[in-house]
């Protein structure tokens, strides 16, 4: 199965770091998090990728058409251009860069990754978000339930304190609880080559109508995950994915 990633976005709330970048390729700990996203589906066997490109879709493509060379050690002859790969391990990959547009909306990128694919079942996510997923629980789920797509749910972390009172007493403290109640859209999706069928073109914007009708056709159903999930969104999310890396107990970190 292989997996579209959505990569053409302006990242514009964390300007701070998408400037001169995308904002799949803003770094945790040396890597961009859309080398994490990919090394989390190739950690559990899929390891074909299509990345969908527009702000600055350049940089993207310059990473892969270098990532062995990165990855490896080399002999370069000056006078000849010859480059020889002397070692080094990389990852076996085959990923499919497809130019989408500077302002083509997420639904847009969704139908060129569909019909780039063809009538093939496939799995999406965003280009700014880690989780723990197991995707053959997400799959078998998907299969159970026959339907066109299937949505991880997640409850995302919250970002200050949770307080309960009894009069003007506080009652409960629990320092940046999950919300107790309702879910959001975590991306990591498994679609059917049907989606094709919700997605207008360039203009359509994939969380609104062809979610909004897969629901009402009863042909979207949520994968409710508790485990880990944390998106990228803005400085203070880059930091404690950070934090998270650095420690050295990434929960997304299901590689060796």
């Amino acid at each position: 199965m292989k997996v579209g990633i959505l990569a053409g976005g302006f990242g514009s709330r964390l300007q701070e770091e998408t400037v001169l970048k995308p904002k799949p390729m803003v770094e945790i700990g040396g890597q961009p998090i859309l080398w994490h996203i990919m090394k989390l589906y190739a950690a559990q066997g899929l390891n074909e990728f299509v990345i969908t490109l527009g702000y600055k879709g350049e940089i993207i493509k310059d990473f892969f058409l270098n990532y062995r060379h990165r990855t490896s050690s080399l002999t370069v002859c000056t006078k000849t251009g010859d480059v020889v790969v002397r070692d080094g391990p990389c990852d076996d990959w085959i990923v499919h860069l497809l130019n989408t547009g500077l302002h083509t909306q997420t639904g847009g990128r969704v139908k060129r990754v569909a019909e780039f694919i063809g009538r093939e079942r496939f799995a999406l996510t965003y280009g700014d978000g880690v989780a723990n997923m197991n995707l053959k629980e997400l799959l078998t789920f998907h299969q159970h339930h026959g339907r066109i797509a299937t949505v991880t749910a997640v409850r995302p972390p919250a970002r200050f304190g949770g307080l309960t009172f009894e009069g003007d007493r506080v009652a409960n403290f629990v320092e940046k609880p999950q919300i107790e109640a309702g879910w959001i859209n975590g991306g990591f999706f498994v679609l059917e080559p049907e989606i094709v069928d919700y997605l207008e073109g360039d203009e359509t914007v994939f969380e609104k109508e062809p979610l909004e009708q897969l629901a009402r056709d009863g042909q979207l159903v949520a994968y409710k995950h508790t485990g880990f999930w944390q998106c990228m969104d803005t400085l203070r999310d880059l930091r404690l994915l950070d934090e998270f890396w650095n420690s050295g107990k990434a929960p997304w970190k299901l590689w060796q």
